[in-house]
């Protein structure tokens, strides 16, 4: 390959693109997710509570279940119209639970399924609630950050696309 052993002038090369790949070593978040291959909790500062924004969280903002006399577990959701959102990762020490409007503190939460655990089983009819901090789970959506030169010793990430996943 023909080159030339010049170097591009500062002044056109502000705005211009160029990046890391993931084969390259780094320490960055970026590269210990190992770009793409690896999930993680991003929190959504559009959609992250159970609660309507700018609300505080409270035991009774989702219903959860409904009791029968012997189930004990319940997983949390945030529905959106007719549509429930399984969450599967409640920020941890965010949750209240409430059995019939009556607020409780007994009850186990896994942090890492969004699965709820009461200590006793809800009578048959009650209504269980939730409310709860939650965290998305994401991954990149590629291998490569484009870095945008702004001036000498700054730049800024032009876009790190994330997508949703299933866990």
């Amino acid at each position: 390959m023909a080159f030339h052993e010049v170097r591009l002038p500062a002044r056109l090369a502000f705005g211009s693109t160029g990046g890391v790949e993931r084969r390259t070593e780094m320490t960055a978040f970026f590269e210990a997710r190992r770009g793409r291959l690896y999930g993680f909790r991003f929190r959504d500062f559009a959609d992250f509570k159970s609660c309507a924004p700018g609300e505080a969280v409270a035991a009774t903002d989702q219903r959860i279940g409904t009791g029968d006399g012997v189930r004990r577990m319940f997983r949390l959701g945030k529905t959106y119209g007719d549509h429930v959102r399984r969450i599967a990762k409640p920020v941890e020490g965010s949750a209240r639970v409430a059995v019939n409007g009556v607020e409780t503190t007994a009850f186990a939460l896994d942090h890492l399924t969004g699965e709820m655990t009461l200590a006793t089983p809800p009578m048959s009819g009650a209504v269980v609630t939730a409310g709860f901090v939650f965290d998305t789970p994401v991954r990149f959506d590629a291998d490569r950050i484009e870095v945008t030169l702004e001036s000498f010793g700054a730049g800024r990430m032009v876009a790190m696309p994330l997508i949703e996943v299933r866990v």
